[in-house]
């Protein structure tokens, strides 16, 4: 096997310096309506997706049906005695395009409640696995178990007519959004409690109830909790959690494996997984420094250090924003009301003075600012949550509202089967050199 692998990465090396060379002669010539670059570099930039849920704007960073974080921390209902947004009334929003009363999120929130169950063998499904399995492998594998209850699957398979697939992706997806707090919980007990499970309470909101599930009573988690699920629950059609979800729908797949495939994609490092990687970064950050609040010039030495070695700062650059993220400066906000002498928020808070200058002395690096992911862990830490492997699962958890809602949107507009054109770099040499049509099938 070793000769096969030395003749593909012979091949691999020989094609990688050719592509480069070929993107810096004519990298902006246009293949039809984009450039030569694009098509080489993960599409970036391109134009092909209509998402009604949300939108990214590069300097006033995400919408939700127009309303920004602030707008919605403002206008969401809240749970009784809570300043946070209840998520319930985000997903109300994306879903129908209509900000929620206080009645609507109620209404929503007792359904939620009344489809929360999960059946055993999902239970049995999770048990079945390793205890040392990521959290992220357990919940993908309990998603793919409670694909028996799918109600699209089942009535697909009786002959289902075109104009009620909405109908059964739409009760699918409430069925899915109700029951992942408690599959999620039931993981994080399993990993991190030695099994004590919680059962849940049937009076809490759905995201309150979420960290009651997981073992969290304090009011200020439950609230962190309500921030957490709104602010981390869409981004627009591009990201990978999102398009998966999409793409695989388009398949009409149903909303559970749909869902199953997004959360593949979120659990890789270059997009979910990343909030897991922000606070590996700062324990290590710290114990290399030697404490628990090292100086903003101690912190500018070490993140020249890495990038140096050729490393990144995880939780810095956005590939479309060019401002700090808002659901940075949300998690912030949050921050200062709550623990602001928390001295591992305090080092996220000197990270964000330390780092910007020096990423923006890169000429390449065109948004320096931090995202979401840079800030999460440390709230979490803060309230006793330091399995950092988990926060995926909470990441993923919050995503199911806008993906799923944005797949009853798919079906409802009869969105197609999803089929991008794909070439060789043969092909665009071809064309390049203005001896073959690139455009065939």
């Amino acid at each position: 096997m070793g000769v096969i692998k030395e003749k593909f990465k012979e091949k691999a090396d020989k094609l990688s310096a050719e592509i480069k060379d070929m993107l810096k002669e004519h990298g902006t010539k246009k293949i039809g309506e984009v450039n030569l670059s694009q098509i080489y570099q993960g599409m970036r930039g391109i134009t092909g997706l209509v998402t009604e849920t949300s939108l990214l704007d590069a300097q006033d960073g995400i919408r939700f049906r127009g309303y920004s974080i602030p707008e919605l921390q403002k206008q969401l209902p809240k749970a009784p005695g809570g300043n946070e947004p209840l998520p319930e009334g985000l997903f109300y929003l994306m879903l129908v395009n209509e900000l929620p009363t206080e009645d609507d999120v109620q209404h929503l929130s007792s359904v939620l409640q009344r489809r929360s169950h999960v059946p055993n063998h999902v239970f049995a499904s999770i048990e079945a696995l390793p205890i040392n399995a990521h959290p992220m492998t357990q919940f993908v594998v309990a998603i793919m178990a409670l694909q028996t209850e799918s109600l699209f699957a089942k009535n697909y398979a009786k002959g289902m007519n075109k104009k009620d697939y909405w109908e059964a992706t739409f009760d699918d997806a409430l069925d899915l959004i109700a029951r992942l707090p408690r599959i999620a919980a039931y993981i994080y007990r399993r990993k991190y409690k030695a099994g004590e499970h919680i059962q849940p309470n049937g009076l809490l909101d759905w995201a309150g109830n979420f960290a009651h599930m997981m073992g969290y009573e304090d009011e200020g988690f439950k609230e962190l909790m309500r921030l957490y699920m709104t602010i981390h629950a869409d981004h627009e059609g591009g990201n990978v959690s999102a398009h998966t979800t999409h793409l695989v729908g388009s398949a009409l797949s149903d909303p559970y494996l749909s869902f199953a495939a997004g959360m593949n994609g979120l659990a890789g490092p270059l997009h979910g997984l990343a909030n897991q990687e922000v606070i590996k970064w700062i324990f290590e950050l710290r114990e290399q420094i030697g404490s628990d609040l090292p100086s903003k010039d101690q912190i500018a030495e070490y993140v020249k250090k890495t990038l140096s070695e050729g490393k990144v700062v995880p939780g810095y650059g956005h590939a479309v924003l060019r401002k700090t993220d808002p659901r940075f400066e949300a998690q912030m906000e949050f921050g200062k009301k709550h623990m602001p002498d928390d001295p591992l928020v305090q080092t996220v808070w000197n990270v964000y003075d330390a780092v910007p200058p020096i990423l923006q002395s890169i000429a390449k690096i065109k948004n320096p600012w931090p995202n979401v992911d840079a800030h999460s862990g440390a709230l979490l830490v803060h309230y006793g949550m330091k399995e950092y492997e988990f926060y995926t699962v909470l990441f993923g958890v919050s995503r199911a509202l806008g993906v799923l809602a944005s797949l009853c949107w798919d079906r409802a507009l009869g969105m197609p089967l999803e089929r991008p054109k794909s070439v060789s770099t043969r092909l665009v040499k071809a064309w390049l050199e203005g001896k073959e049509e690139i455009w065939g099938d």
